[in-house]
């Protein structure tokens, strides 16, 4: 299976997925909504791909001129497919793949600098690893204040009530897909 990159400076590019079902490769009709959404807040940030999978979203981001883009996943076989998308993209002097259970913490990214002004955020569907991620991100303080978060997730996998300290300012629904748009508001 291969997905490609939407638009940028990669349009077109195809990127490849992990073989049997360990990930699950976001649709590109919903990649290419959610990028319209965040418009040019994508330029010279500073992202995080959590749970990158991979690596769609971080990819469609460097296309898109963002200056970095750090990727977390825990699978080995992704995270070398992954490193291989990067490489193929030419993308590798401005991305980092570390491999890491951010359903655990995300102490790795403790000292982390920059901070993250824009993080995505797609954990495996069903397991409830949202509310622990986003509390995991803020024990880090690793986004900046103000940053954007792109949470996707299966709509029977909500996000907390409340999810302070981050501000819910927009929700699509693809399918059994929710994709949820926060603020980090320290």
């Amino acid at each position: 299976m291969s997905l490609r990159v939407i638009a940028g400076e990669l349009k077109g590019r195809k990127l490849h997925t992990a073989s049997g079902l360990r990930t699950r490769p976001t649709a590109e009709r919903t990649r290419e909504a959610i990028f319209n959404i965040l418009g040019s807040t994508v330029q010279q940030a500073h992202v995080l791909d959590l749970f990158a999978g991979t690596g769609a979203y971080g990819i469609e981001a460097l296309s898109r001129g963002a200056a970095s883009v750090l990727f977390i996943e825990v699978d080995r076989q992704a995270c070398v497919v992954l490193t291989g998308n990067i490489q193929t993209c030419g993308m590798a002097d401005k991305a980092r793949v570390l491999r890491w259970d951010a359903s655990r913490n995300l102490n790795c990214l403790r000292t982390h600098e920059p901070r993250f002004q824009l993080v995505f955020m797609d954990p495996p569907y069903g397991r409830g690893l949202v509310e622990p991620a986003l509390s995991h991100l803020h024990q880090a303080r690793c986004a900046t204040d103000g940053a954007r978060l792109v949470v996707e997730h299966d709509k029977d996998d909500p996000l907390p009530e409340p999810a302070m300290p981050y501000r819910l300012h927009d929700q699509r629904r693809y399918g059994r897909t929710l994709v949820s748009f926060l603020t980090y508001v320290l």
